[in-house]
């Protein structure tokens, strides 16, 4: 698979990617909580894409390479949008040459062309950018199937996250403030590029700042199965991620 890596003449203006492509942001995924994270991130995103076995996949923001790197292994057909050549350098270091594709561009000024692209991911993203709906926009346009993103919903304890935004920083040293969005608001804007029929996996019951602190994946892993079973994570559970369709 051929690799673009054009040389910008400026970091485009919405590059929340940098921060998330780097070694630091990598280790609050680190040990055993970390991988449990992951693991279930992963499950839902594959799960999700069943539909679409082998498709061609857009990353926005995806240097992170949360999901490029199991995409590729499954066989998916992955091209990653990064905001800056640098948001290349953890997909160089876990991925063979060739395996997927890069293109550095503005995240909300995809230069794709229309459904040039089976489904479009966006995670650890919308929360970070001013202009999120024009960025989910531009994913819904680029996307021939499904666009699948992920997002910090209010009806969560997150609804009480920026009055305790400090005791987060003080166990997740590199967190950023981020924007909690409704499903509704959500689904308002994917609405008005034609997608809907949405498939909404909520990840966590308890806020993944907890996990962290009490560093101890068995009891994670414990007391989210018994949140999923009584129906908690399903009403409360958060980050979201959510698949909607093209109509």
């Amino acid at each position: 698979m051929t690799t673009c890596t054009p040389t910008l003449p400026d970091r485009p203006r919405a590059a929340p990617d940098v921060h998330s492509s780097s070694a630091a942001y990598a280790r609050r995924f680190a040990g055993a909580v970390g991988d449990y994270f992951l693991e279930t991130q992963r499950r839902y995103v594959l799960e999700l894409l069943q539909p679409w076995p082998a498709c061609r996949v857009l990353d926005v923001g995806g240097g992170h390479a949360q999901l490029a790197v199991p995409l590729v292994q499954a066989g998916f057909q992955v091209t990653v949008a990064g905001s800056d050549v640098i948001c290349r350098r953890r997909l160089d270091s876990l991925l063979p040459p060739a395996s997927f594709a890069f293109q550095a561009c503005d995240l909300v000024r995809l230069p794709f062309p229309a459904r040039a692209f089976d489904v479009v991911l966006g995670f650890r993203l919308l929360p970070h950018l001013e202009d999120w709906r024009e960025a989910v926009a531009e994913m819904c346009r680029v996307a021939r199937h499904a666009v699948i993103v992920d997002y910090a919903d209010t009806c969560s304890f997150n609804t009480v996250s920026p009055r305790l935004f400090f005791l987060k920083r003080m166990v997740e040293h590199h967190v950023r403030p981020y924007r909690r969005f409704s499903r509704r608001e959500v689904l308002s804007a994917v609405k008005k590029m034609g997608f809907g029929d949405p498939a909404a996996r909520p990840q966590f019951f308890l806020p993944m700042a907890l996990h962290r602190a009490a560093r101890c994946a068995p009891l994670s892993r414990v007391v989210e199965h018994a949140a999923r079973r009584v129906g908690l994570t399903r009403r409360f559970g958060s980050p979201v991620i959510l698949r909607v369709c093209r109509l």
